[in-house]
């Protein structure tokens, strides 16, 4: 079954590569069809966005489509960046300045800065939406550590670890992480819901 992940961003979509069964599933991005007007995110939760987003791109391309929104939740920071990750320094900001500005705001609170990231994850194939949501628990620390990853990863250590995200090897933070839990029970929710119907009607 071919799914069209709903991004440009080529660490998500090796994640998301070997997070599904290949033998299943064939995972391609927006970097493999034409050029699609930006998505207005406008939604309000992780998942709003993500079925935005999913939504879009059904329309566009006619093809099942598999999205996701994620960000990072810092308790001292009342939930911020959450939806705004992606831009929290601003539209266009960097990993480095969206970094570097959570550092910052969080300068007068006292350590440890709990955290966690979050992610909502959606099929849609222009009748069924499936909503699947993962967490990973932490903290925030000072200093850049590590150089697999992107994002916030370099300032982020998991519960239970000492490395930071950004420090762990692909293959391990890809059975821990966030967006590996919420794509993960997608992947069996649509196995279940989707494929199985569809070999039942045959």
């Amino acid at each position: 079954m071919k799914l069209l992940f709903a991004t440009r961003n080529d660490g998500k979509l090796k994640e998301a590569k070997k997070i599904f069964n290949s033998q299943i599933f064939q995972i391609v991005s927006l970097n493999e069809y034409n050029s699609i007007t930006e998505i207005i995110e406008d939604g309000k939760t992780f998942e709003e966005n993500s079925i935005i987003k999913a939504k879009t791109v059904y329309e566009k391309f006619r093809v099942p489509v598999i999205a996701d929104d994620s960000g990072l939740v810092v308790a001292h920071l009342n939930g911020e960046p959450g939806i705004h990750s992606a831009r929290y320094a601003g539209e266009n900001s960097t990993n480095l300045e969206n970094n570097k500005k959570l550092l910052k705001e969080l300068q007068n609170f006292s350590e440890p800065h709990l955290a966690k990231f979050v992610c909502c994850a959606v099929f849609y194939n222009g009748e069924n939406i499936i909503s699947t949501f993962g967490e990973l628990t932490g903290k925030i620390i000072h200093e850049f550590r590590g150089r697999n990853g992107f994002g916030y990863d370099p300032i982020f250590i998991p519960e239970g670890f000492e490395k930071t995200l950004a420090e762990i090897p692909f293959e391990e933070k890809n059975q821990i992480s966030h967006r590996a839990k919420a794509f993960k029970k997608l992947e069996e929710l649509i196995e279940k819901n989707i494929l199985k119907n569809k070999l039942s009607k045959k």
